[in-house]
């Protein structure tokens, strides 16, 4: 049996959005029809009508459920490495309190109108969550390695890990300033490792290039904290991103996360490269953490792919990636929302190779139906709250 929903405006996403259109929506979520009219549906048809905007369902690209049991637990506008430092004295709870923090952060996620989630994981706890979730996950199994001589024992063990989820997965290092380049030759070793997606935290904070540049600031006094002999690493001489991407394999499709401090000649280094690079922005963590926002129209302007991400309960409120894209509107007024709208549907269901079922209200498809409620004309307002349809 056929649903028909109507809305101000119909947001498809992979084409211009349809004003007073109609969706139709089978059972079981799959889109059957999209109409200008209600000329083009049979004349018995009973249709739902909604004040705002029906778009697909959300894609966050990047979110740590392991950390939701963090809510609120840690101070905000700390800087980076204070930051590190508070979730590594925190985070080991008991394993119960944990397990029903993800289950309740999953929960909140499906509310509010999440159907796919690219998901930070260090140990295989959330598998289960995962497992018996609504949502679609596909799970970064994150490395921490910054020394040479541990290289080959932990990537070894994200390896163990990955096979623990009984879904998509691959593995990731964490950041520039946490792997040591053997990590990097072990990617490149991998038998398909243009299967292998990669989730990067990059450029956080400035205390990253400063640490890449010169060998000095905050993550010298980190890594002295921990006892860790970082006598091996020498200054490069320029930028993380610029050190880093070189050591990557050219066929490995890679996300970089947070880009707070990324500069235009970051990017353009990137461009001269082969690396298949897609930018996740998470605008609500990078305001908790650092109190700043990356130069995202920079990125837009440049016709880069981006993707949206919330972060994780640590250093955010609520996963909602409506809030991202509220977020982002208030502070860069010149990005149209349609456009944003593609970075947290399309965009990250093709980052995570589940495009062909998500992201876009196309025939065929099964993209989950959100309703954009308090919108205003053909954008956001600071009222604007979603409710899943379908």
């Amino acid at each position: 049996m056929s649903i028909y929903h109507t809305a101000d405006y119909i947001f498809p996403v992979h084409k211009d959005p349809v004003r007073n259109g109609i969706v139709e929506v089978g059972e079981d979520g799959e889109i059957l029809g999209l109409y200008h009219s209600s000329d083009e549906i049979p004349a018995d048809a009973v249709v739902q009508k909604h004040k705002g905007f029906i778009t697909p369902g959300f894609v966050n690209s990047h979110c740590h459920l392991e950390l939701s049991h963090l809510l609120g637990a840690l101070p905000r506008h700390t800087g980076l490495v204070r930051f590190l430092q508070s979730v590594m004295k925190f985070r080991y709870y008991e394993e119960d309190d944990i397990v029903a923090a993800m289950e309740r952060a999953d929960a909140q996620m499906l509310e509010n109108g999440v159907v796919a989630v690219g998901d930070i994981s260090n140990t295989a706890i959330s598998a289960p969550t995962k497992k018996d979730s609504a949502i679609a996950y596909h799970t970064f199994v994150e490395l921490l390695c910054f020394e040479p001589e541990k290289a080959r024992a932990y990537f070894d063990r994200a390896l163990e890990t990955c096979q623990a989820f009984d879904l998509p997965s691959s593995i990731t290092p964490h950041a520039p300033y946490s792997v040591c380049k053997e990590i990097y030759r072990y990617l490149k070793q991998l038998d398909h490792p243009e299967r292998n997606l990669l989730s990067i935290h990059n450029q956080e904070t400035e205390e990253e290039n400063k640490f890449f540049r010169y060998k000095n600031g905050d993550f010298v006094d980190f890594y002295r904290e921990l006892g860790r002999d970082i006598s091996f690493f020498k200054a490069q001489g320029r930028d993380s991103l610029q050190s880093m991407l070189p050591l990557m394999p050219s066929n490995q499709p890679c996300m970089l996360v947070h880009n707070t401090y990324t500069t235009i000649k970051d990017i353009y280094f990137v461009n001269r490269h082969e690396q298949q690079i897609t930018w996740c922005f998470c605008p609500k963590a990078n305001l908790y953490i650092e109190n700043r926002l990356p130069k995202i129209p920079m990125f837009w302007k440049m016709e880069h792919e981006i993707v949206l991400g919330t972060d994780s309960l640590a250093s955010n409120d609520r996963l909602c990636i409506l809030s991202e894209i509220k977020t982002i509107l208030q502070h860069f007024d010149e990005i149209p929302f349609e456009k944003v709208l593609r970075w947290a549907t399309l965009n990250g269901a093709k980052y995570l190779q589940m495009d062909e079922q998500l992201g876009s209200l196309e025939i065929g498809k099964t993209p989950g139906l959100n309703l954009i409620s308090h919108v205003k004309g053909k954008t956001l307002s600071e009222k604007s709250t979603v409710k899943k349809l379908a």
